[in-house]
């Protein structure tokens, strides 16, 4: 090996960077994730006394007296744990589902992996003298890792459910002290998924990494191959949560509405409503445990793209350990970063008034993206080598600059902040897009879906540019390796996306909890105000996911081609067989589609008749004397999926 390759995989940061620096900053992340819990959980709720007044064995939901603060906050206590009861009895369910589904596929994973050398146990040793891995090896260290996964993500989704769940009756009480107070407790508990998810899933990752070195010893390409495992499982889980708890949360609304709006005149989150309690569950486990294992999914394939994807470079071959943590350094510094810009919401800059509100949430994408900048910059020039190849498939002596992947992590950083501002205004009622479908209402329902359309549609105009520039400029400069970063760098402010994500459905279950509670005009206004920037908020959290799977899609593409040793000629849409392919791939997200718009329909029509049967055979559920059956409409929206 002469002077000038040995110079080219020199790397600034020491070995000892990486091995402090990840492992750390998921820790903080987890801590900083507690501490965050723990400042939510001096909000206090309930007394101790049963605050519903019975009579004659009847419980009175509504009543028209002024009721003590005891009895509220009771009342807050009680919503709150049925709210919980609800979002628990659907998750149990989900996880026996995929549990069955993680043991399958483990048989499948270690048996299809294990079998390509006949299940031999023996090492292979090349030309060069490298020890090569057996498939056993690659097979049941791929199905643990894939179990690793999956297990993190199922994790990560309870906790992020849990503390939503923990945090909606709070922040309902404390919007009876103003809009501040609420908006705190409801961000420091977005945050807490945030980084709980953030710091679980890339300590995980991490270790993982670790112990495997040992296993594999120098076989480096086999170690990484091994970890591919663990983005498959993250995924699955996702498949699971997103789809699940989408249906549930959409049956579930569409019945509670469709009786109580239309047909009997309520108000949303009317606690006559036998499905409000299920609506305020779908919240929790479609757009926190779904949305969560979702980014996850998306954080853990692209990590696991970019390392089987530099594993065959110089980067894996000469066995440069700081480079081949390029991918989880980036995420260690997103971490950082975003810890910072968390606490300008939470402590230095709360939001004091509704006007404040959706600017301090937009405000914590912009300075997370502004900050991380430079950061990516600094870790691009120091661990990575200033030149390196064998990135390219077809073209193993070009050449790629660490300069390069900084240009590819911006690419998706900065894309994933204008994708967030897009989506803001046109999901935003400070806009004019907004504004105008709220103006065709007033000629009927007809203009109002043509006009909600037509904006839907005009609004995947410029993100689709974005990504499309994204590839562009990434595979120019680094191939399917740049992708895989782009993906990474649309996720270095995960913590922040998804704090802001879940932010959302908090304040939601807030508002509906108030109504519930009875709490008064003006809190109800305070939750509202809330509510309406969280719909933007999970609109932008969506935007993110949507972006980011674009781009690790293609990542995982990439890492297959590489793996496979496929030429851009092979893989071209001229090749009839590769273009049939694709047109059935283009198929499939239709399929789906209708399947999952199917199982909507079909819950929402069984929660329909059960509304309409509980108001018509329960005497005095209208007058507000009798108490619904919330259990029965939780578990049609359990059952059917």
């Amino acid at each position: 090996m002469d002077a000038h390759h040995l110079h080219s995989v020199h790397t600034i940061f020491s070995p000892a960077v990486p091995t402090i620096l990840v492992p750390a900053s998921a820790l903080l992340a987890i801590a900083f994730g507690v501490w965050l819990w723990w400042r939510v959980s001096f909000i206090k709720v309930g007394n101790g006394h049963h605050g519903l007044r019975t009579e004659n064995g009847r419980e009175y939901l509504l009543e028209e007296e002024q009721r003590g603060e005891d009895e509220i906050v009771q009342k807050v206590a009680d919503l709150q744990d049925a709210i919980s009861e609800g979002a628990n009895s659907f998750l149990i369910t989900e996880y026996k589902y995929m549990g069955v589904f993680m043991a399958i596929m483990s048989v499948v994973i270690f048996v299809l992996l294990s079998s390509q050398d006949g299940f031999s146990r023996d090492w292979v040793v090349d030309d060069k003298g490298h020890r090569t891995a057996p498939a056993i090896y690659n097979g049941a260290f791929s199905t643990i890792a894939f179990l690793l996964g999956a297990v993190t993500s199922i994790l990560s989704g309870y906790l992020g459910m849990k503390i939503a769940v923990y945090a909606n009756a709070r922040t309902s009480l404390e919007a009876r002290k103003g809009i501040a107070p609420a908006f705190m407790c409801a961000f420091r508990s977005g945050a807490v998924m945030g980084f709980l998810l953030a710091g679980n899933g890339l300590l995980v990752v991490f270790l993982t990494i670790m112990v495997y070195k040992k296993v594999f010893g120098d076989d480096w390409h086999g170690l990484y191959e091994a970890i591919t495992g663990y983005g498959l499982g993250g995924s699955s889980i996702a498949l699971f949560g997103r789809v699940g708890g989408g249906i549930y949360t959409k049956a579930a609304d569409v019945g509670a509405d469709l009786v109580g709006k239309i047909e009997k005149d309520i108000p949303e989150d009317d606690p006559r409503n036998p499905a409000t309690i299920a609506d305020n569950v779908g919240d929790n486990v479609g757009d926190i445990a779904g949305m969560g294992a979702d980014l996850f999914g998306s954080f853990a394939e692209s990590t696991c793209a970019a390392l089987v994807i530099s594993s065959v470079s110089t980067l894996g071959t000469e066995h440069v350990y700081v480079a081949m943590c390029y991918p989880l350094l980036i995420s260690a510094v997103g971490i950082l970063v975003c810890l910072l810009t968390t606490l300008i919401a939470t402590d230095l800059k709360p939001a004091r008034g509704i006007n404040d509100i959706q600017s301090t949430l937009k405000w914590q994408l912009v300075i997370a993206t502004v900050l991380a900048t430079p950061a990516v910059l600094a870790v691009s020039l120091c661990a990575l080598p200033k030149e390196f190849s064998g990135i390219f498939t077809e073209e193993k002596e070009r050449v790629v600059k660490n300069w390069h992947l900084f240009f590819c992590v911006c690419t998706g950083l900065w894309g994933g902040l204008i994708i967030g501002l897009v989506t803001e205004y046109y999901t935003s009622n400070a806009f004019q897009p907004v504004q105008d479908v709220a103006d065709s209402c007033k000629t009927g329902a007809a203009t109002d879906i043509i006009f909600g359309l037509a904006l839907g549609y005009k609004s995947a105009i410029i993100p689709c540019i974005v990504i499309a520039v994204c590839i562009f400029v990434s595979f120019t400069l680094a191939h399917m390796f740049g992708i895989a970063c782009s993906a990474l760098g649309m996720l270095t402010t995960l913590s922040s996306g998804l704090a802001i994500d879940a932010y959302g459905p908090i304040s939601d279950n807030a508002g509906g909890i108030a109504e519930m509670a009875a709490m008064g005009e003006d809190i109800r206004e305070r939750t509202d105000a809330l509510d309406a920037a969280g719909n933007t908020t999970a609109a932008i959290g969506k935007g993110f996911a949507i972006g980011s799977a674009a781009l690790v899609s293609l990542a995982l593409f990439g890492a297959y081609v590489v793996q496979a040793d496929i030429t851009v000629r092979d893989s071209s849409i001229l090749d009839p067989e590769v273009f049939s392919g694709l047109l059935i791939g283009a198929m499939l997200p239709y399929w789906f589609s209708a399947m999952t718009m199917k199982s909507v329909g079909k819950a929402a029509l069984a929660m329909v008749e059960e509304v309409r049967r509980q108001f018509a055979t329960i005497s005095g559920l209208m007058e507000g004397t009798a108490r619904p059956d919330y259990r029965r409409c939780v578990e049609i929206s359990t059952a059917v999926r």
